[in-house]
């Protein structure tokens, strides 16, 4: 401990007594652990952090797995048979995972609250504390049961001034008037900031098999995730004889900790960033150990002074890697600041859908794990960059050291293998950030090159909560449509209105389909399955649509007529590859429910193909259904799970229109207020966001990697110019020509280079297979990314050398010889 207290000592004096030096070093480590930082407090929050609810470990989402793999969703008999035939459960929830919303009616002004249909077991699953009064019981929680409502604490105190009064009072949601039970407790948050919780009030007898609710789950205590695995598959056999073909070939219950589903969606994103920053890190100590290398030249007297005394090599390497961890230490604490601002940045970037990281990224902080990261981060760092400098000076030659003027070192550029195996370790870890900022660049750029089938220019789209009974008959709406359509359409600047149960490139519902007078594939309950989407009249022509075959929806296509329905170019052509399916009869959703038992439709057109769920896949079978065809029961259940999405077509700039067109649709709905307004041209930007963020993360990363790598290469090509000024200076004063050394050292500089590229290529191949998921229109091993990063890594590295091959051109032979 004495001499680890002398060397730190003797260390601090000696950064201090080169301060060039140590604020060089501090600021390259800082960058690079502040990156590091920034990037491990989100990784930090979204997928180390427990989650804030009671005992979190022990909850778990429960799913339905098939040999393809399993996923969230459930219906109602589904959620009925977790609750009722599991014993390894001390409570299981049902909820609806996203809602319509919830209209707060009442005052002046109607409010659109964030709001869910969940299970009395909710409140027991979550471990949700109330502030004030109970939340509703399972008695309460029954078909038919009163109108109950939990609040939440924020909104209790936005709305109704922290009333303490407001327990039993009832307010009004939707034009009916709910009593509220309970307010949540201040700290309790869910990942979508609910409002209000409502009952859920499932028909236990229910047959209806549409997929609509999330189920989770809190494990009994000393009961292990296998056992709960083991009594769902025993669910599974007996939910599949009461209701056969339902879970289709292979299919079976099972559970994942909700945690893990959750961050299913930016697990692999999030660590490949992780890494890439970590690369990033990695150049950064090699830069730093090339600065002690260097450093390391003119203290070799020193150290070699220090040996004559009898200082052995590991007392030697023991104070050198003192000093490179306080170094690193420095950086660390710098670091710490830049990745807080760091952070800051990231998160007013992110796309807005990272879960567990709250609005604007509040829930993101520095908390223990994060400090113990940039320690642990600064000691390795300090002991890696320090490792082979410490090395390789802790064996001088004494005789020719001592007797060598303090101006010459005596190491020519063969002679400095360290630094040249730094410096192409750098070249071939920023060769492989290079190629993956490419590889997502390429990506940016071929989605913004697809044709979604759509026109996304000149919409305004919003959303509208029809929850209440007001809206449950199909009538309803469809008068609601038509009165919207006839008071937005004579504002001027409006084309036409449509309205829709989903946008495109939005999730929407899958419903399974038949052929009337097709026999049915051995085994299978249906001919297929596909989008089902719920559109008005004005539909395809809002959104330029074009039609390929037969007709599009009319006024006439309404409750009273027969049931039409048109698909898309994808379906026809695997479903009638060589006829035409118009004319054809298709029925819907058979074996889903009674609500979504009806006659067969007749297939009245076929239009263009949609990128329906994402600009990188497929389309996928649509089905469109006109809005006010739907059966009421159908209707009712959509209000409850989904707003009706309003879509303007203008001949002026969308939002221009904005205030006349909310005016009329709250005039048209009765009062009812709209929200979550956007343009389509945001919806499209919104659905690549996530890979965007990806792709400029990777690239500033590269950009970062690229400008340290030609330091890197920039300062050991003129530390060897430096080193051999009296070598150029022979070599000149025996007839060298100027070019002639210039492209010698052009040639070695370019030499070191082109071996980190090679082995940069060789990485890259096999790395840039972790983001082949996030890749589309490119491959993994595209050459066009890997030749072109390749030759712009040679260009920097010679662009790198040239100013040192400049620099030894102007050596003055006599000066050098004098020197001599």
């Amino acid at each position: 401990m004495h001499n680890l207290l002398r060397d730190a000592r003797y260390g601090l004096r000696m950064l201090v007594k080169n301060p060039g030096f140590t604020v060089v070093a501090v600021l390259t480590l800082a960058l690079g652990i502040g990156a590091n930082t920034a990037i491990f407090s989100v990784v930090n929050r979204v997928l180390l952090q427990p989650l804030s609810y009671p005992d979190p470990d022990r909850l778990v989402l429960l799913e339905i797995s098939s040999p393809q793999g399993s996923g969230p969703g459930c219906s109602i008999p589904i959620f009925n048979a977790w609750r009722e035939q599991t014993s390894v459960f001390s409570a299981v929830a049902a909820y609806d995972p996203g809602g319509p919303g919830v209209n707060l009616t009442g005052g002046d002004r109607p409010l659109q609250l964030k709001g869910i249909r969940a299970s009395a077991g909710y409140f027991g699953v979550f471990g949700v504390p109330m502030a004030m009064g109970r939340p509703y019981t399972v008695e309460e929680d029954r078909p038919h049961g009163p109108k109950l409502a939990v609040i939440s604490y924020g909104l209790w105190q936005r709305q109704f001034g922290a009333d303490p009064g407001i327990i039993g009072r009832p307010i009004e949601l939707g034009g009916e008037p709910y009593v509220v039970t309970g307010v949540v407790g201040r700290n309790f948050h869910t990942e979508s900031q609910t409002d209000v919780w409502l009952p859920l009030q499932a028909d236990p007898n229910s047959t209806d098999q549409a997929f609509y609710l999330f189920a989770a789950a809190r494990l009994k205590p000393g009961v292990t995730m296998e056992q709960a695995k083991a009594q769902l598959a025993g669910a599974a056999q007996a939910f599949e004889a009461r209701f056969p073909g339902q879970l289709g070939k292979g299919g079976s219950f099972t559970a994942v900790p909700l945690r893990d589903e959750m961050v299913a969606g930016v697990r692999t994103a999030l660590l490949v960033l992780l890494g890439a920053v970590g690369f990033v890190l990695l150049i950064a100590c090699a830069n730093v150990a090339n600065l002690l290398l260097a450093r390391a030249t003119g203290r070799r007297r020193e150290i070699a002074l220090r040996a004559a005394l009898g200082a052995g090599r590991g007392r030697v390497i023991s104070q050198l890697l003192t000093e490179s961890v306080l170094l690193s230490l420095l950086g660390g604490l710098v670091g710490l600041v830049v990745g807080l601002i760091g952070v800051r940045l990231l998160l007013q970037m992110n796309p807005g859908d990272i879960p567990r990281i709250g609005p604007l990224g509040g829930e993101v902080g520095f908390d223990w794990r994060v400090l113990l990261f940039v320690l642990a981060a600064s000691l390795a760092t300090g002991v890696l960059f320090g490792l082979i400098p410490a090395l390789n000076s802790s064996r001088p030659d004494l005789a020719d050291t001592l007797k060598e003027s303090g101006s010459r070192s005596g190491t020519g550029f063969r002679q400095n293998k360290a630094r040249a195996v730094l410096v192409v370790s750098e070249m071939a870890l920023a060769l492989v950030l290079l190629v993956g900022a490419a590889l997502l660049i390429r990506t940016f750029m071929s989605l913004r090159s697809v044709q979604p089938g759509f026109d996304r220019h000149n919409v305004l789209t919003m959303e509208m909560s029809l929850t209440g009974s007001h809206f449950d008959t199909t009538a309803a709406v469809a008068t609601l449509v038509r009165e919207a359509e006839q008071r937005v359409e004579a504002i001027p600047g409006v084309e036409a209105l449509a309205t829709t149960c989903s946008l495109p490139l939005e999730p929407s519902f899958g419903l399974p389909f038949t052929i009337e007078g097709r026999p049915l594939p051995p085994g299978k309950r249906s001919h297929g399955g596909g989008n089902w989407r719920t559109v008005s009249t004005n539909y395809f022509e809002v959104f330029k649509i074009a039609l390929l075959r037969g007709r599009l929806f009319t006024q006439r296509d309404d409750g009273g007529a027969q049931g039409v329905v048109i698909i898309n170019k994808t379906m026809a052509d695997k479903f009638w590859p060589n006829a035409d399916p118009v004319g054809q009869l298709l029925s819907i959703g058979k074996g889903v429910g009674p609500e979504f038992a009806e006659p067969p439709r007749l297939i009245v057109g076929v239009v263009a193909d949609v990128k329906d769920t994402g600009l990188n896949r497929d389309p996928g079978n649509i089905m469109y259904i006109p809005v006010s065809q739907m059966k009421d029961g159908v209707t009712a259940l959509n209000n409850r799970i989904i707003p009706l999405t309003f879509a303007i077509r203008t001949h002026v700039e969308p939002f221009s229109v904005r205030e006349a067109v909310e005016r009329e649709l709250r005039s048209a709905s009765g009062g009812l207020p709209v929200a979550h307004v956007r343009s389509m041209e945001q919806v499209v930007s919104e659905s690549t966001a996530r890979s965007d963020f990806n792709t400029m993360l990777l690239t500033v990363f590269a950009a970062v990697a690229l400008l340290l790598a030609a330091i890197g290469i920039y300062g050991v090509m003129a530390y060897s110019v430096q080193q051999r000024r009296q070598e150029i200076g022979v070599r000149m004063a025996l007839g060298a020509a100027p070019g002639a050394v210039s492209r010698m050292v052009v040639g070695e500089g370019m030499r070191l280079a082109l071996i980190g590229v090679v082995l940069g290529v060789a990485g890259a191949l096999a790395l840039t297979r972790a983001i082949s998921g996030f890749l589309y229109g490119v491959k993994a091993w595209d050459p066009v990314a890997f030749s072109s990063v390749s030759a712009l890594l040679a260009i920097v590295a010679l662009a790198a050398t040239y100013l040192p091959a400049r620099r030894a051109t102007l050596v003055d032979p006599v000066i050098a010889l004098r020197n001599e």
